[in-house]
């Protein structure tokens, strides 16, 4: 409660980095609980304790608040990947790893509502995938590669290429089913399964010599 005559705390600075912080902090707080479309930029400006002035001082409006808070959600997803997959030699281990960290993002509250229910509708296909690639698809080459580069296999670049984006595409897909499905652990462990087994079956064909080969 103010005191009479007495000088009221002065709001955050609009052009402060800690004002744009705050702003993404408290969106993607309201995203998550009520989703993109019931959530105001009054509701965003008012739990930022900002004016609307400061918003879009940092922000051309509501989609780009969303695109900031979208980035976010993406940029600890990737983080939590990369720490799961730090360290683990073995590149089949590696793939694991980051398998079941996919896995456990695509469940959070934040990943489920921002990246899945509203990311495709708010950003567009062609953004939305943009934003995507940006962010995981590096990780997933990275694992294919380590796993399909050995010297001993001999497959070329356009053939891993080709693994990544197969790879990505069905890791998409099943992180979709996952975040969307009422029962996410079941359908991570069902999705966790699956892919091992196409990883230790594609093991078996490289270690047995009947690797996969392009043709020109």
């Amino acid at each position: 409660m103010t005191t009479p005559g007495a000088t009221p705390a002065p709001r955050r600075p609009r052009w402060s980095p800690s004002t744009r912080d705050a702003l993404v902090e408290v969106a993607e707080r309201l995203f998550v609980e009520h989703g993109y479309a019931a959530t105001s930029l009054d509701h965003v400006v008012g739990g930022a304790d900002v004016t609307k002035g400061a918003l879009y001082h940092h922000f051309s409006g509501k989609q780009a608040v969303f695109e900031a808070v979208f980035e976010r959600v993406e940029q600890r997803a990737t983080a939590a990947i990369a720490h799961a997959t730090d360290g683990v030699d073995d590149p089949w281990a590696r793939a694991g790893a980051g398998l079941r960290a996919f896995l456990d993002v695509v469940q959070e509250p934040a990943y489920r509502q921002v990246v899945v229910a509203d990311g495709p509708a708010v950003l567009g296909r062609d953004r939305f995938r943009e934003q995507e690639e940006a962010s995981t698809y590096a990780l997933v080459d990275d694992v294919v590669r380590s796993v399909l580069a050995a010297p001993q296999w001999g497959l070329e670049d356009e053939l891993l290429d080709t693994f990544t984006r197969i790879f990505f595409g069905a890791l998409s897909a099943a992180g979709v089913a996952v975040a969307a499905s009422q029962d996410a652990a079941a359908a991570a462990a069902r999705t966790e399964a699956a892919v091992g087994f196409i990883l230790t079956g594609l093991r078996e064909q490289l270690e047995a010599g009947r690797g996969p080969t392009s043709r020109s």
